[in-house]
């Protein structure tokens, strides 16, 4: 078998610090933005001429928390709520034999300072840390097949979640820079149900935590509302 050896382009810095809560594909959480910092090699201008013309890219990148716990022909699609096994190569499961994924995101903005490369993201579903191979442009008289059908995924999942926030947790956020956006984008996150699946049922009344950007977010889950009760930065 013939084998390839790939080295990253560059490197997502990303406010998902832990793969609980990132959203099952990208664009879901459109005030998730990231930066995709270059390696010194591609920090150039050239590499990147012509690419504001373009809003939205692909991104072809490596499940680096996954790939050394090896692949599966089955697995188990969030999607069917954990309960029913696909091939993996009908879906977009990270547990592959080569562990390439891709994310079609909207481009915000380029960065060129102090001879640093870096393309400001929106709409990502990535791993801060996450190894980039490629970009390419997103064309959408390409890209976008009007007439495809997509399976089990074929719409946008929906959930009927509702998000609250208690007194100490708006207090929390009242004293963040840009409050109100990251309020925002926390319940962008959580309107996606970041639950396991098996887990949606099992009991009335659960806690959950997670990192996003520099802050621990807990919050509760009470049949379909999540109550977010506090926002703390880590310390």
């Amino acid at each position: 078998m013939e084998t390839y050896q790939l080295s990253p382009i560059g490197y997502i810095r990303s406010p998902y610090k832990q793969k609980f809560a990132i959203p099952r594909q990208p664009r879901l959480v459109p005030d998730a933005k990231a930066r995709l910092e270059f390696c010194p090699e591609f920090s150039r201008e050239e590499f990147v001429r012509g690419i504001n013309e373009f809003s939205h890219l692909w991104v072809i990148f490596r499940f680096h928390e996954t790939v050394d716990k090896g692949f599966s022909a089955l697995v188990r699609p969030p999607r069917l709520g954990g309960n029913e096994k696909k091939g993996v190569f009908a879906t977009r499961a990270t547990f592959r034999p080569n562990g390439i994924g891709m994310s079609a995101v909207k481009l915000e903005s380029v960065e060129y300072k102090n001879g640093k490369l870096a393309l400001i993201l929106s709409g990502i579903d990535l791993l801060d840390g996450t190894p980039v191979l490629d970009i390419k442009p997103y064309l959408p008289y390409s890209d976008s097949l009007e007439n495809a059908s997509a399976g089990f995924a074929d719409t946008r999942p929906q959930t009927d979640m509702t998000v609250v926030f208690s007194s100490e947790a708006v207090e929390d956020l009242r004293k963040i820079k840009n409050g109100e956006q990251f309020q925002r984008f926390i319940e962008q996150v959580l309107l996606q149900d970041p639950r396991p699946a098996y887990k949606a049922n099992r009991e009335p009344t659960q806690h959950y935590g997670m990192s996003l950007d520099e802050y621990n977010i807990k919050w509760r889950v009470e049949e379909n509302i999540n109550t977010v009760l506090e926002v703390k930065k880590i310390a």
